[in-house]
């Protein structure tokens, strides 16, 4: 019941006077007027308008017999191509790819916003509807839009019934025709249009943005908010113009002479009689036969002969014709006779006006079309004489086989303006082509002057015909005397003219479109559109006289493109391909077949066009000024990025890029030798340019995308700003300084002691930083940390959970150079590092007082203070004091580390705090490679088995030695010995001991004066049990090299002898069981291992075969 009473509301606000069986057919139009028309003429005036979702596109409802039913017409219409072609996704954006690409990225179909709702119309309406006819215009575009509409309708109805309307005029009879014959949709005609589509998409996207990226940068100040488009059909209509003005430009006058004689028959009759030999460009001896006919000037009339004369109507309007008379005789421009043109046509006053034919078709009732127009006062009386003698038409020989030539359908005496004009032109040209030549009477008299001949032509006009109604043409009568054969008179003067050769003129329009008509460029419907495309875009201008001039930017780029050989303003490459589409429409060839020859073809001419771009520059050079210079090479990857505003350094484009470790910043295309950036905060998830210029600055605006909780509650979280200081709230959030003074000096570097350190600091253009960040030492006056690749280096913040959380620091910005600094460490550990003076010897650096002979830097080292003395790591540079943020027993802690990056740095490790009572170090060195030790309360340092200085760390794992020291190898883990030592047990055991023994290796001693050695003849290591059990915290000695190079010795340190040899480093009680006679250590077998469920040896229990 529901659903019974809905459909009922349905049929009654949509088929109000309709009865539920009747079939429903939707009509779809191209254009509102057009079906407006259509609807009135096939339901004589009784169609009932409704609102569809487009106000400009109604829907027109009518009952009317077709395909042999009663039917329900909804006619509907578009306006124009329904669907548009375009790049996918993003590559439809500028700077989103390089222009290269574009002749090969995928491309789709689909309907802009601007029509989405003509689109819901039709897939409303298609829904309920059980055929669908296509009413578009019968040309190329037309047949096109009509599959546009047929794909948005099958794609909500897949399985209606499709038929084409074919008509070249909204008249009953026209309508009815088409009605009673209707056909399928010509595919073919609809794929060449997909085909000169998707060329002018490919061909004219890569080079528009070739030109314009690259030229306004080449040019920025004559160019630099220009388009500076291509197109295979306006290049070379520029073309055309530009030949025309080179020929009068190169054009070189050539003086010529010639002679005429003048009879004055009377008073009233004057004669002027030409020479047959026209002109002569030999002055000599043109002034020989003038002196003659002077000499003899008696004239003889040799001839007079007369003959009929006609000056012929003129053949049916095509569209053509049309623009070229309209440009002439009305002066109207192409673009304006079509639009006009278009206008009366949806109107229903004349015939369909892109049409190539130029013949009126048999059956075409003309004679009812004349009496149509015999309302007129103005020229209703001569289309009534024509009517008295039927419609003869002068036709021409095109035809189309799709529309007749452009003439009236109605009359009326309604349209102003141009409007009026245009179509009184039409009726009048319509007229004159249905009536007769005119009719005249010619005289021609021959004379002769000392052998010289002249003759004299006049014009009699007997019948004017066509003239009457057509005011276009002129066709004056010209009287001369009556002579008869053999009379003599005496010439009143004989002359001898000089003159000169002229150039060719100047292109109309009128003369423009006939070449292009000629060469194939284009077609009668996109003449108008070509030729208005490179008025705009400043290719051509027109001078006093009505004449195409080429522009500046024009004639450059014609140039430049002719030298590089393929003559890209010639038209052979476009009527080629004019040409294939022609074959499409016939059949005889493939559309893959010509899309895939055609975008070869221009893409190599597009690779030549980039490789030798310098042409270009060279030859708009002499008309734009100095060009400025850019890389070839580099050219097609720079033309990828986006720009966003200009760099207030260098005056350069700068362009949002991406970081290689992720996120984005916008960076100077002058780079390297300009550094000026602006660095996005790693909470920027996203960012994108926008087409939206600031209002005030005119920089492009940048779509962000933040990270939740990253910005201030009044910023969203998707926002589009302006990076270039007006939008406050994003420069505050971001941190944006626009303060700092640009710079793009690299900064000098100087080498101390192999180590290579920033002596001076660059400010950047601008410096972002991350909201709400705060430093508790920011650097002063804007200077910049530098890492070690000369760049600016990153600042961010530690997001992890710990310790660190919030605290900033720096990295190196491209992330090569593995850079790391603290921010808050900034200014005291990279900035003006200083040294002592230099001492006599090879020494060591000390933070201390150095004494004569062994003190700072070698012998004889002078003595300083500083209450921050510098410590040297093992490269031989500054070490940089650092503290421990960790959680744990040394958190705050200061030591020193290696200022260069991990895998460039020495691994150089020393607590700060790691000096005697009175702050000093001593470093042994003197003259010679002498070992160095540490004083630290007394006890010796410790070496490792390097014979270098062991480190001192901490346990910090939890367990039991939680917070415990110990000594390890200071080398990197690579190149490590493996050193290990507690640091208790060395101040317990070791007190006061000397450790710099002659050989240079250490030991430990053992609760006596002597160590005890392992088995390989070396000091053992003393250990302690950790593990829990009966001998944890138990002491024992171990071999000291690495587990795989270990002798396994083993020795516990309470079971050593307290009176034994410590130079042995072996127990009595150790060595009688260890030693063999020979007092070689033997070594022990391990016994096989056995299973664990049968007991034999080679397997284990998992393995086991009996099991």
């Amino acid at each position: 019941m529901i659903r019974n009473f809905v459909g009922i509301l349905i049929r009654r606000k949509y088929c109000s006077y309709a009865s539920a069986d009747m079939v429903k057919v939707l009509n779809v139009a191209e254009k509102n007027d057009a079906a407006k028309t259509i609807a009135n003429v096939i339901s004589r005036g009784s169609a009932k308008k409704r609102e569809g979702f487009s106000k400009f596109n109604k829907i027109y409802e009518f009952n009317y017999n077709i395909l042999n039913k009663n039917c329900l017409m909804m006619m509907t219409s578009v306006s124009g191509h329904l669907l548009e072609m375009d790049f996918v996704g993003q590559y439809n954006k500028w700077y989103s790819c390089s222009p290269l690409s574009l002749f090969d990225l995928p491309i789709e179909k689909k309907c802009p916003d601007k029509f989405a709702d003509i689109k819901r119309t039709l897939e409303r309406e298609v829904r309920q509807s059980q055929y669908l006819i296509i009413w578009t215009d019968c040309d190329r575009e037309g047949e096109n839009i009509g599959h546009e509409v047929i794909q948005v309708c099958k794609a909500v109805n897949p399985n209606i019934p499709v038929y084409r309307a074919r008509f070249s005029e909204i008249t009953p009879q026209a309508v009815a025709r088409a009605c009673s014959n209707l056909v399928p949709p010509d595919q073919r005609t609809s794929d060449a249009v997909d085909v000169r589509q998707e060329l002018d998409l490919r061909i004219g996207a890569a080079f528009t943005r070739f030109q314009t990226m690259r030229l306004q940068k080449i040019f920025p100040e004559a160019l630099a908010d220009k388009l500076i488009s291509y197109g295979s059909c306006q290049f070379p209509t520029l073309g055309f113009v530009v030949e025309r003005y080179k020929q009068v430009q190169a054009f070189i006058p050539e003086p010529f002479w010639k002679i005429k004689v003048t009879h004055m028959f009377d008073e009233e009759t004057k004669c002027e009689f030409s020479w047959k030999r026209n002109r002569l460009f030999d002055h000599n001896a043109c002034l020989i036969l003038y002196e003659q006919c002077v000499e003899n000037p008696q004239a003889t009339v040799m001839e007079v002969k007369c003959k009929p004369k006609s000056k012929w109507r003129p053949t049916p309007l095509d569209t053509v014709e049309m623009e070229k008379l309209a440009s002439r005789k009305l002066r109207l421009s192409a673009k304006e006779t079509m639009r006009i043109a278009e206008n009366l046509y949806t109107k229903g006053f004349i015939s369909y006006p892109r049409t190539e034919t130029n013949i009126f078709p048999k059956d075409l009732d003309l004679a009812a079309l004349v009496q149509e127009q015999s309302r007129d006062p103005n020229w209703g009386g001569f289309a009534s004489g024509i009517l008295q003698d039927r419609p003869n038409p002068r036709n021409g020989n095109k035809s189309d086989q799709a529309h007749p030539p452009i003439h009236p359908i109605k009359y009326t005496a309604t349209l102003q303006g141009n409007d009026a004009r245009l179509y009184e032109f039409i009726v009048r040209h319509f007229l004159a082509t249905c009536s007769k030549d005119a009719q005249g009477q010619e005289t021609t008299v021959t004379i002769n002057i000392a052998d010289e001949m002249f003759t004299a032509q006049g014009l009699m006009i007997i019948a004017r015909n066509y003239l009457d109604v057509y005011p276009y043409d002129r066709w004056n009568a010209k009287t001369i005397p009556v002579y008869q054969e053999g009379d003599s008179f005496q010439p009143n003067s004989i002359d001898m003219l000089f003159s000169e050769t002229s150039p060719p003129p100047l292109l109309t329009e009128a003369d423009l479109i006939a070449l292009m008509e000629k060469h194939g460029i284009g077609t009668d419907a996109t003449h108008a559109e070509h030729i208005e495309t490179i008025k705009t875009r400043m290719y051509i201008g027109v001078n006093n006289d009505g004449r195409f001039v080429p522009g500046q930017l024009g004639m450059g780029l014609v140039e430049g493109y002719d030298a590089m050989g393929y003559e890209m303003s010639k038209p052979h490459l476009r009527s080629e391909l004019e040409a294939d589409l022609k074959r499409i429409c016939e059949g005889k060839k493939d559309k893959n077949v010509v899309l895939t020859q055609q975008v070869a073809k221009y893409r190599d001419v597009f690779k030549v066009a980039c490789e030798q771009a310098l042409k270009i520059d060279q030859a708009l050079s002499q008309y734009l000024g100095e060009a400025k210079e850019i890389p070839v090479g580099e050219e097609l990857e720079r033309l990828s990025v986006v720009p966003v505003k200009k760099c207030s350094n260098c005056g350069l484009e700068m362009t949002l890029k991406t970081k290689k470790s992720g996120g984005f910043y916008i960076g100077c295309q002058g780079y390297p030798s300009c550094r000026s950036a602006i660095w996005f905060p790693d909470f920027v998830l996203d960012a994108s340019v926008s087409d939206v210029k600031c209002e005030t600055c005119q920089a492009h605006l940048v779509n962000f995308k933040f990270k939740m909780g990253s910005v201030p509650p009044m910023l969203p979280l998707e926002y589009a700003g302006c990076v270039a200081g007006c939008d406050e709230l994003l420069a505050e959030s971001l941190q944006i300084n626009h303060s700092a003074p640009p710079s793009s000096q690299r900064p000098t570097q100087q080498m101390m002691g192999g180590h290579t350190r920033q002596e001076s600091q660059r400010v950047p253009l601008v410096t972002v930083q991350p909201f709400n960040r705060q430093t508790d030492n920011q650097e002063s006056a804007g200077q910049e940390v530098v890492c070690n690749c000369g760049t600016s280096a990153l600042l961010l913040t530690v997001k992890k959970d710990g310790p660190n959380q919030g605290r900033q620091f720096y990295k190196c910005g491209g992330s090569v150079c593995n850079f790391f600094l603290w921010a808050d460490e900034s200014q005291n550990n990279t900035l003006n590092n200083s040294r002592g003076p230099p001492g006599g010897g090879g020494g060591v650096n000390s933070r201390g007082p150095s004494g004569g002979g062994g003190g700072v830097r070698g012998g004889g080292g002078d003595r300083f203070q500083n209450p921050g003395p510098e410590v040297t790591c093992n490269c031989g540079g500054p070490a940089r004091l650092l503290r421990v943020t960790k959680e744990g027993p040394n958190k705050d802690r200061e030591f020193y580390s290696c200022s260069l990056p991990r895998g460039q740095g020495c691994d150089f490790f020393q607590w700060a705090d790691a000096t005697d009572e009175n702050g000093d170090r001593s470093f042994r060195g003197g003259g010679g490679g002498g070992q160095q030790g540490i004083t630290n309360k007394g006890n010796q340092e410790v070496m490792c088995n390097c014979g270098t200085q062991a480190k001192l760390l901490t346990v910090n794992k939890e367990g039991p030695n939680k917070g415990r020291t110990f000594y390890a190898c200071a080398n990197p883990r690579d190149q490590s010995c493996n050193f290990f030592q507690w640091g208790d047990v060395t101040n317990d055991e070791n007190r006061g001991g000397n450790l710099s023994g002659g050989a240079g290796y250490q030991g430990t001693h053992s609760g006596g004066d002597s160590d005890v050695m392992c088995n390989c003849g070396n000091p053992a290591k003393m250990l302690m049990v950790n593990k829990e059990g009966p001998n944890k915290g138990r002491t024992f000695y171990a071999c000291a090299n690495p587990r795989d190079q270990s002798c396994k010795f083993f020795q516990w340190a309470d079971e050593s002898s307290s009176g034994g040899n410590t130079n042995t480093g072996v127990s009595k009680k150790r060595t009688l069981s260890m030693l063999d006679s020979s007092g070689v250590t033997p070594t022990k077998k391990r016994a096989a291992r056995k299973c664990g469920l049968c007991g034999e040896e080679g397997h284990t229990k998992r393995t086991c075969p009996h099991k």
